[in-house]
C-alpha cells in the first residue's frame, strides 16, 4: 500500500469509520459516538451501565475515582447482565498498576473461573468469553489499560470522561489516546469497539476537584472549611 493509500485509510479510521489492517482481513470498528444505539445496544442502557461504574467506587468522592464494570449484554433482555466490577486501588495495594479496568479484569477472571461459582469456566473458557463481554469504564484508559482491553479481546469498551479533559484538569497521564491504541492493534485476531464521551456529564466532575479548589465536590461531598480535598458528608 503506498503512503498516500495508508494515509488515507488512518484518516478514515480516525473519523469513527472502518480501520482495517490493509494486509489482514480482520476489520477493527472504532465508534466514538455515545448518541446511537450501537451493537443493538440504546443509549439509555449505556448510561445505566457508565453509573454502575461510577457506582463501583464505593464511596462519592474518592480522590481517584476511577472504577469499571464488565457487562454480559447478551443476558437480561438486553440491559446486559453485571460479571464483575474494578475501582482504582494502587493506593490501597501498593501494585500500580490496580487501575479500574485491570481490577476489574482481575476480578473477573477469579470469578469466570471460580469452581463454585455462577460460571465455573476452565481458563481457556475464560479468555473466550471476554470477547462477548463489555468494558465501562467512567474514564478514558490509560494506554496500560487500552492495551489489556485490546490483549483481553472485549467486544467493546466504552469510556466516559476523556484523557484530555483528565490532562486539562491536572492529572497525569500518559498522553496515548485509546483511539490511538485501537488503531494500531489491528494485527490482534479479535475486534474491540470503542465508544467515548457517554454520560461524559456525569462522569466528569467525578474528576475535575482534585487539582482546583474551586471546583465543586461531587454530590454527596463537600470541603473542609479551609479546603482541601472533597470528602463525604455523612
Amino acid at each position: 500500500m503506498s503512503e498516500i493509500s495508508l494515509l488515507v485509510a488512518l484518516a478514515v479510521c480516525l473519523l469513527g469509520l472502518v480501520c482495517a489492517h490493509p494486509n489482514h482481513s480482520h476489520q477493527l470498528p472504532i465508534i466514538a459516538d455515545s448518541g446511537l444505539t450501537i451493537n443493538g445496544i440504546p443509549p439509555s442502557a449505556r448510561a445505566y451501565w457508565m453509573r454502575q461504574a461510577n457506582i463501583a467506587l464505593g464511596a462519592p468522592c474518592p480522590f481517584a475515582a476511577f472504577g469499571s464494570v464488565i457487562v454480559n449484554h447478551t443476558a437480561n433482555a438486553g440491559l446486559g447482565e453485571l460479571v464483575c466490577t474494578g475501582a482504582n486501588s494502587n493506593s490501597k495495594t501498593g501494585n500500580p498498576i490496580m487501575h479500574g479496568e485491570m481490577a476489574a479484569i482481575t476480578n473477573c477472571s477469579a470469578i469466570l473461573t471460580d469452581p463454585n461459582g455462577p460460571y465455573k469456566l476452565t481458563p481457556s473458557q475464560a479468555l473466550a468469553a471476554f470477547a462477548d463481554l463489555s468494558l465501562y469504564t467512567n474514564a478514558e484508559s490509560c494506554p496500560m489499560c487500552a492495551s489489556a482491553i485490546r490483549w483481553a479481546g472485549f467486544k467493546e469498551y466504552i469510556y466516559g470522561t476523556s484523557i484530555d479533559t483528565l490532562i486539562q484538569k491536572g492529572w497525569g497521564q500518559i498522553r496515548i489516546s485509546s483511539l490511538d491504541v485501537m488503531a494500531a492493534s489491528f494485527d490482534l485476531s479479535k475486534a474491540t469497539r470503542l465508544l467515548g464521551g457517554v454520560l461524559a456529564n456525569e462522569t466528569d466532575p467525578l474528576f475535575l476537584w482534585q487539582f482546583d479548589g474551586g471546583y465543586p465536590c461531587p454530590s454527596g461531598c463537600a470541603r473542609g472549611k479551609e479546603g482541601g480535598s472533597c470528602t463525604a458528608v455523612n
